[in-house]
């Protein structure tokens, strides 16, 4: 048999081979799914206009959360491969949900709905929150809920990998993306520089130079469950700060709680700082000055002098 005829043969064989074995650690549908997706490259336009990313990359999904997942889990209306029209077997409460959240998601609501399945507690917890309710009630797309937060949902990580937008390593950065949008901040008249705050406060300036146990965002405003300072449930509503900071400063009292939070200083602060960096930074300015003069009256005597000496 001629080398021709024999790959004609056997490369099909392989081919097929290739299609039931499953990628490690993929179910065997992911891996189905896997072997166009991981290899697509770019992003096309639905009917709504919203860019889809074509490419999964198998190995980021693998070692991820949902790595052990199959694609349908989440989503669930699409079992064929072409993908046909979307199925009828969606369960209600899933469908029900993907139309609150539809303003979120222009490409699949139902998979956005989809983390319910696993994470109901969580899930429920969200949409009680001031993020969740300014979607399913307010019906607004720039609400956050799980993928603005936790990122793809194909690359998912845990909390404690350095690598996760909600670890602590990123967690400030994540949140910034939203409150410090001036848009958004307008929009919703939110606080002000509550990000520049935090970066010059104690806080931040203990988690800037790598201090392990430095509060983030979630240390007291918690993740899910979030809600307005002036809900009395909130964990930053009045006395409830005495709870809340308690956790770290142990005795923590009514005089201790209002020293932290993310205001700007008043005017006699304000002022009384910019005008200690002037004097820091005169005093050394002066330090220089001197140097260089008792430098310059040096060199200008050795001058003098070695001319009288030739002379």
């Amino acid at each position: 048999m001629s080398n021709t005829r024999f790959w004609i043969i056997v490369a099909p064989l392989l081919f097929l081979t290739f299609l039931v074995l499953p990628g490690p650690g993929f179910c065997q549908e992911s891996a189905n799914c896997l072997l166009c997706h991981s290899a697509m490259k770019g992003r096309i336009k639905t009917a709504s206009n919203a860019l889809v990313e074509l490419n999964i990359n198998a190995d980021k999904f693998g070692a991820s959360k949902h790595g052990s997942l199959s694609c349908t889990d989440c989503h669930m209306r699409f079992s064929d491969n072409p993908h046909a029209s979307p199925g009828s077997d969606v369960p209600q409460s899933v469908l029900a949900l993907s139309l609150n959240i539809s303003p979120k998601f222009k490409v699949d609501p139902v998979a956005g709905a989809a983390c319910i399945t696993c994470h109901e507690k969580t899930y429920k917890m969200v949409l009680g929150s001031v993020h969740g309710k300014n979607i399913v009630e307010e019906h607004q797309s720039d609400g956050a809920l799980c993928l603005d937060c936790h990122g793809s949902p194909h690359y998912i990580t845990s909390v404690k990998d350095d690598s996760s937008p909600i670890g602590r390593k990123h967690q400030i950065e994540t949140c910034g993306k939203c409150h410090g949008d001036t848009r958004i901040i307008e929009k919703y008249k939110l606080e002000e520089n509550v990000m520049e705050s935090f970066g010059e406060s104690f806080h931040g300036r203990k988690l800037s130079l790598g201090h392990t146990r430095a509060p983030v965002c979630a240390s007291c405003h918690s993740s899910h469950d979030i809600r307005s300072k002036n809900d009395p449930d909130s964990p930053i509503f009045g006395k409830n700060k005495l709870v809340t900071c308690g956790k770290c400063h142990k005795g923590a009292n009514e005089k201790f709680v209002p020293a932290i939070s993310h205001k700007r200083p008043g005017p006699i602060p304000h002022y009384g700082e910019k005008l200690l960096i002037i004097l820091t930074i005169g005093v050394f300015a002066f330090i220089v000055i001197h140097v260089l003069i008792e430098a310059f009256s040096d060199i200008r005597d050795a001058i003098f002098r070695k001319k009288e000496e030739e002379e």
